[in-house]
């Protein structure tokens, strides 16, 4: 069911190849500035920062569109979105009322700063656009929570970072500093 009569089908023959030899992905660098409330264990992001060399741009305002959305998401990787189940595997987080996700308020001013460089090896210059948010934004947020915590001996491990796993982090801490 679904398929062509034998004598309606063509065979498949490629006639070029699109083969970009360095790829397609964008590099980037993501730089925050964050505090920690030592009374809630909120994270506040002060300052967010994108270097990113996503090869040459059609249109720079749909590309700062597209890192901050990324780094909205990775921002929500990073400190707020978790699926819980319970202990029968009923999903907890099932809806937005349950599930944590940035909002507005939560995500920084972006400044992004762009390399407007034609990447050599593809067609028109260009490269991937977007996906280095989710990459860069959890990984810049874990660091410079682990660069906080340094002075205590806290070491990040998962993700995301919540207010409730940021407590429990540092009590387990200080527990252990205060049995040796």
């Amino acid at each position: 069911m679904g398929r062509l009569p034998k004598g309606a089908r063509e065979e498949l023959e490629v006639t070029k190849l699109y083969d970009p030899y360095f790829g397609t992905t964008s590099s980037a660098t993501h730089i925050v500035a964050l505090e920690i409330d030592p009374e809630t264990y909120k994270v506040t992001l002060n300052r967010y920062v994108v270097a990113e060399d996503c090869g040459r741009m059609i249109n720079p305002m749909i590309v700062d569109g597209q890192v901050h959305g990324a780094v909205a998401q990775g921002i929500g990787a990073a400190l707020y979105e978790e699926v819980i189940y319970d202990d029968a595997g009923q999903l907890l987080t099932a809806s937005l009322a349950d599930y944590a996700i940035p909002t507005a308020g939560e995500v920084p001013a972006i400044k992004t700063v762009h390399l407007d460089a034609a990447s050599p090896s593809t067609v028109g210059g260009f490269r991937g656009m977007g996906e280095g948010g989710t990459i860069g934004a959890p990984a810049a947020i874990a660091n410079a929570l682990a660069d906080a915590l340094a002075p205590l001996g806290a070491e990040i491990f998962e993700l995301p970072m919540t207010s409730e796993r940021l407590f429990r982090l540092i009590e387990m801490v200080k527990a252990r500093v205060q049995g040796e």
